[in-house]
C-alpha cells in the first residue's frame, strides 16, 4: 500500500501532478499497489486530484480531515467516520474565541468561519472550497464536527495550544497540520490510525505500507508505515523521524522518482539505506 499526503508532498506549489508522477502512481497501482491519499482536506478539495487519478475507475482510499473520514475512492462512499463530542468541541471554541482566535470548520465544499481572517482567505484560495461567515458559529458545532481549526500566527497559537491541551486533555486530538493552523479532531484519530484500518481491511500488514509526507500532521503515519518517507522540501522534524528522505523535492517529482526506483524499479530499500536520502 501506497499513501501519499497531498500539499507539499505529491501536488507541486502550484497545486498541479506532473504527468511523470501520475503516470508512476498509474502503473504502481497496476502492480497491485493500493493508493491512499492521505490529507487534512476535506473530500470535496481532495476529489479533483483522485479523479486526476483516474481512482474513480479503481480501488483506492481517501483519508480526509487527517483521519476522521476516509472514502471509498471508486463508490464515493464512506467507510468511516469519526466527529468530535460536542462538548469538547463547544469547550475548544468557548477558549479559542475568549482569547480572541476565530475557529472555522468544514462542510462538503464549504469553510465555515467564526469571524474573517487572512488564514481562512488562504485556506479558501488552495482548496477552493466556498467560506461563509456564521454568526451563531457556536450552535453551529453543537452537533459536533469532524475538526475544528484555530487560524492565527504561530507564535500565538503556541501558548494556545497548550492552554488547550490542559482544559481537553485526553479527550481530543491536537496538532498543526500547517505552522497558522492548530487542528483539534477526536481522541484517537489521525493519518496513522486511518491508514492502519485501511491496511486491515485488505489484510496488509503494516511492513508493506510505504507513506510519504511532508509535515507535522504525517508524522503518525511515518511512524506507523513500515516504510515512512519525508520529502527533501519537509519539516525539519519530519525527516528527523522518516526511515528515508526523497532526493527531489516536490516541485522536482519527488514522489515519481520515489516509485520508479523502490516500487517499479530494482532497487529495494535496505538496512544501509534508512535515514539516508534516497
Amino acid at each position: 500500500m501506497l499513501a501519499l499526503d497531498l500539499d507539499d508532498t505529491l501536488l507541486r506549489s502550484d497545486l498541479t501532478i506532473s504527468y511523470r508522477t501520475r503516470n508512476a502512481i498509474k502503473r504502481a497501482e497496476a502492480g497491485g499497489i493500493v493508493l491512499v491519499l492521505a490529507s487534512s482536506r476535506v473530500p470535496a478539495a481532495i476529489e479533483q486530484f483522485s479523479r486526476l487519478l483516474g481512482m474513480h475507475k479503481r480501488p483506492g482510499y481517501l483519508i480526509c480531515n487527517n483521519g476522521t473520514i476516509i472514502r471509498d475512492s471508486r463508490m464515493g462512499t464512506i467507510v468511516f467516520e469519526k466527529k468530535i463530542d460536542s462538548e469538547i468541541a463547544l469547550l475548544a471554541y468557548d477558549l479559542a474565541n475568549a482569547e480572541g482566535f476565530p475557529v472555522q470548520i468544514y462542510d462538503d465544499d464549504t469553510l465555515y468561519v467564526s469571524k474573517p481572517n487572512e488564514f481562512a482567505g488562504y485556506d479558501q484560495k488552495i482548496t477552493g472550497l466556498r467560506q461563509v461567515v456564521v454568526e451563531n458559529f457556536r450552535e453551529m458545532i453543537s452537533q459536533g464536527c469532524y475538526k475544528l481549526i484555530i487560524p492565527g500566527d504561530p507564535m500565538l497559537l503556541k501558548p494556545l495550544e497548550a492552554l488547550l491541551r490542559v482544559y481537553l486533555g485526553g479527550s481530543a486530538a491536537l496538532f498543526t497540520s500547517k505552522p497558522y493552523f492548530l487542528e483539534i479532531l477526536p481522541a484517537g484519530t489521525d493519518k496513522s490510525t486511518a491508514l492502519a484500518w485501511i491496511a486491515g481491511r485488505h489484510g496488509i500488514d503494516r511492513s508493506k505500507v510505504l507513506a510519504v509526507g511532508d509535515s507535522i500532521n504525517d508524522e503518525t503515519m511515518i511512524r506507523w508505515a513500515g516504510i515512512g518517507v519525508a520529502m527533501v522540501n519537509g519539516d525539519e522534524r519530519i525527516k528527523s523521524i522518516a526511515d528515508l528522505i526523497t532526493e527531489r523535492s516536490n516541485d522536482d517529482d519527488g514522489v515519481a522518482d520515489l516509485i520508479e526506483r523502490y516500487i517499479l524499479g530494482k532497487e529495494s530499500i535496505s538496512a544501509s539505506s534508512l535515514k539516508q536520502g534516497v
